[in-house]
Parts: structure tokens; C-alpha cells; sequence
């Protein structure tokens, strides 16, 4: 499985009252996390939409293991899924900036979804960019 690796910076209007990241930041971090994977594999979420294929989230998850405040540099860990078929799974984990700690790990799943909002199977193009991104660390 290959994983992508992605530094962003906590900004102040990523916190709460409580100067916390808030916990919807967490899916935007996660977001930016899986386009700039695919856009290291040579695939930007602008170009899969003008081939037709949305990738509307059809189910997410995050668990929060440690506080994250302003100024925080996060290592966004992403990584797909290769056992889901239907979709596409992405893995994350959110670590510190040193990586020695893990503060929130989780997943989104993506249906593949054409112009007439059917659920389709991945097309070949976006397969292919699957099939890369485990290839490249050595999974099958």
C-alpha cells in the first residue's frame, strides 16, 4: 500500500473557543490528504471530474487520540484501500510533527458517481491510479 505524506500547519481559524482544532477540521485535513496523493500520482481531482467521475464521500470515520491546537505542524499519512471494489477507501492517520504520535486516525469511502449521478465501478483511468499507488511500496 503506498502511503503519501502531506505537512499542514494548524491555523487559528482551525480552533475552537477552547484553542482545540475544531473536529470537522479533521475531514478537511483528511481531504487535502488524499487530493495531494492523487495529485503525486498524476491525477488531480479537477481532471477525474472532467472525465466525468465524481467521488461524493459515502461514509467517514475519525478517532481523535490527542489534542491539536494553533500553530500544531500535522503529518497528514494517507493511503488507499486496494480491498474495497465498489469505491475507493482512503486511509489516514494524522501525526505529529516529529511522527512519534498519532493524534487521529480514520477513513473516508468514495462512491464513483457519473455526470447522470449513477453509481459506476471506477473507470479504468482512475483503477490504474489505484493499482499505482499499491504498487508503489510493493503491494499487490
Amino acid at each position: 500500500m503506498s502511503i503519501h505524506k502531506t505537512p499542514v500547519r494548524v491555523i487559528y481559524g482551525d480552533t475552537d473557543n477552547m484553542g482545540q482544532a475544531y473536529h470537522a477540521n479533521y475531514f478537511r485535513w483528511f481531504e487535502t490528504g488524499r487530493t495531494e496523493m492523487l495529485r503525486a500520482l498524476g491525477l488531480s481531482y479537477k481532471e477525474v471530474e472532467k472525465q466525468g467521475i465524481f467521488l461524493p464521500v459515502s461514509e467517514i470515520y475519525c478517532r481523535f487520540s490527542a489534542p491539536v491546537r494553533y500553530d500544531d505542524m500535522l503529518i497528514i499519512e494517507t493511503a488507499v484501500d486496494r480491498q474495497v471494489k465498489g469505491g475507493i477507501k482512503f486511509d489516514y492517520i494524522l501525526w505529529n510533527d516529529d511522527e512519534t504520535r498519532a493524534v487521529a486516525k480514520g477513513f473516508t469511502k468514495h462512491a464513483c458517481v457519473n455526470r447522470e449521478g449513477r453509481v459506476v465501478r471506477p473507470p479504468a483511468f482512475l483503477a490504474t491510479v489505484i493499482q499505482q499507488a499499491a504498487l508503489q511500496n510493493g503491494a499487490v
